[in-house]
């Protein structure tokens, strides 16, 4: 069984408002509400894809609760860490083909929360095969709390695919605990190493021979629409995929993550775990919902996925 861990989940609310009028009264018609958060996300891509998953994290407050009432809706096994204060809405207002985000912070954890959420993940490793921790921290954890999440599963013999960015990432790269696999983007790459990496694969190449990803086993460097740079140990290959019709790109990453860990936990070969997880990205990209993909168009859009090995 896959473990999905979101730290920070939300309900994600979707507002069309057309015309979006400042400083007035904008009444809406069109609201959509999700349970949001990126781990939420992989989670419900993997049970569409027909393998076991558990979602875990922090939840609280009614807000919490309305979150746990929409997994089960959904079919989506879950256990969390309950806590006292609200977690958080996330608000997308969309408007004249833009979209403007507005993202409470969420509930501030107590050092012993903090504690206690580690204590659950120890417990639920003992029946689960392979974990991908999404998102950012909550307030009120150390920018090191994934570190002590990695070196549990690393000595439990678990594989950890980890799916954050900023500080929490680099804490976890500067430790000699690292996860099984990771999922920067070029942008990212460039923050945390304090140098231009560009969608160029010399360029990414370079990037990911710092020694900070020493002990990594697979690194896939996302591009949108341009694909991916992946390694694996000493080997690079360049994944190419289709032109797409678009809809939503919102959660493609996290499609990505689930795909990557369905194919890994079925120990597909290289290539057809790298297709499975640009696949599943591609499918959600062309889905109105967040976490969505139709595995009908499944077969024929992993033979357009091309993967190369770059010498």
């Amino acid at each position: 069984m896959i473990l999905a861990v979101t730290m920070n989940p939300s309900v994600d609310i979707s507002y069309h408002v057309d015309p979006f009028k400042l400083d007035d009264v904008n009444r809406v018609e069109h609201v959509s509400k999700t349970a949001g958060g990126k781990g939420l996300n992989v989670a419900r891509v993997i049970v569409q894809m027909g393998e076991n998953v558990l979602a875990t994290g922090v939840l609280g407050g009614t807000i919490g609760e309305y979150i746990i009432q929409e997994l089960n809706k959904n079919s989506i096994p879950n256990t969390f860490l309950k806590i006292e204060k609200e977690s958080r809405n996330c608000i997308a207002i969309l408007h004249g083909g833009k979209q403007t985000e507005i993202l409470e912070t969420g509930p501030a954890l107590s050092e012993d929360e903090g504690k206690a959420c580690l204590d659950k993940y120890e417990e639920l490793l003992s029946s689960i095969s392979l974990v991908t921790i999404s998102g950012s921290l909550p307030k009120g954890l150390p920018a090191d709390f994934y570190c002590n999440m990695v070196e549990i599963s690393n000595r439990r013999g678990i594989r950890v695919i980890l799916d954050t960015s900023g500080e929490a990432l680099k804490q976890v790269l500067q430790q000699g605990e690292k996860p099984f696999a990771i999922k920067p983007n070029t942008a990212e790459l460039s923050q945390m190493l304090g140098m231009d990496v560009n969608n160029d694969s010399n360029s990414i190449q370079q990037a990911l021979k710092q020694d900070i990803f020493q002990g990594i086993e697979w690194i896939i460097v996302s591009m949108g629409s341009e694909g991916a740079i992946v390694r694996h140990q000493a080997d690079y290959y360049r994944i190419t995929i289709p032109k797409l019709d678009v809809i939503n790109p919102v959660g493609s990453g996290d499609a990505t993550v689930a795909g990557f860990a369905v194919a890994l936990t079925r120990d597909n070969p290289p290539e057809t775990l790298l297709k499975t997880a640009m696949t599943t990205g591609m499918l959600n990209a062309m889905e109105s919902g967040t976490g969505s993909i139709n595995m009908e168009k499944f077969d024929h859009y992993f033979d357009l996925v091309k993967v190369e090995k770059i010498d």
